[in-house]
C-alpha cells in the first residue's frame, strides 16, 4: 500500500499558488462527522493559510456523501463567482454493496459537475474499509485529505485562471 509509510499531505515537492484571487465552495457531509469534521478543519486551514480570504470562503453542510453532489450542483448553479468547490465526505466499507454504490455514485456525481460548469469540483471523500483508515487520513499518520482537497482547489482554480 503506497500510503503506509508516509504522509501524503506533504506539498513540498510543489508550487503552490496563492489563493487571494479565488473564491472557494467547500460541501461537507455530515456523516461520520468525526472524520468529516477533520477533513473540513483541514481544508479551511490550508485555504486560510494559503491567502484565500475568510469572506471568499462558502462551507454549507450535506447530510451525507450521497448528497455532495447535489450540494456542489446547487452551490455553483446559484453562484457563479465560485472558482472551485471541495467536496469532503467519508465512506466506510460496511458488510453490503451500498458502500460501492455509494462510492460511484459521488465519484461520477463529481465529475459531472465539474464538467457540467467547467469549475473545479475536487473529491476530498475517502473511501475506507474501517474507521481507523479514515482515522489516520483525516488528521493521522497519513496525513489530512481536506489539506490535499485544499491544495488542488487552489491549483486548480490558478490553472483554469490561467489557461
Amino acid at each position: 500500500m503506497s500510503s503506509q509509510l508516509k504522509n501524503l499531505s506533504d506539498f513540498s515537492h510543489t508550487t503552490i499558488p496563492n489563493g487571494a484571487n479565488y473564491k472557494f465552495g467547500i460541501i461537507v457531509a455530515e456523516w461520520n462527522a468525526e472524520i468529516t469534521g477533520a477533513l473540513y478543519n483541514g481544508a479551511l486551514k490550508t485555504l486560510l493559510e494559503n491567502g484565500v480570504l475568510a469572506d471568499n470562503i462558502v462551507s454549507l453542510p450535506v447530510p451525507g456523501s450521497f448528497e455532495l453532489t447535489g450540494g456542489a450542483e446547487i452551490l455553483l448553479s446559484k453562484r457563479s463567482d465560485i472558482d472551485a468547490v471541495i467536496c469532503l465526505g467519508c465512506v466506510i466499507q460496511g458488510d453490503t454493496k451500498h458502500f460501492d454504490f455509494i462510492c460511484d455514485a459521488v465519484a461520477q456525481g463529481v465529475t459531472n459537475v465539474g464538467i457540467k460548469y467547467s469549475k473545479p469540483v475536487i473529491f476530498g471523500v475517502l473511501t475506507t474499509n474501517n474507521l481507523e483508515q479514515a482515522q489516520d487520513r483525516a488528521g493521522g499518520k497519513h496525513g489530512n485529505k481536506g489539506d490535499e482537497a485544499a491544495i488542488t482547489a487552489i491549483k486548480m482554480a490558478d490553472f483554469s485562471a490561467n489557461i
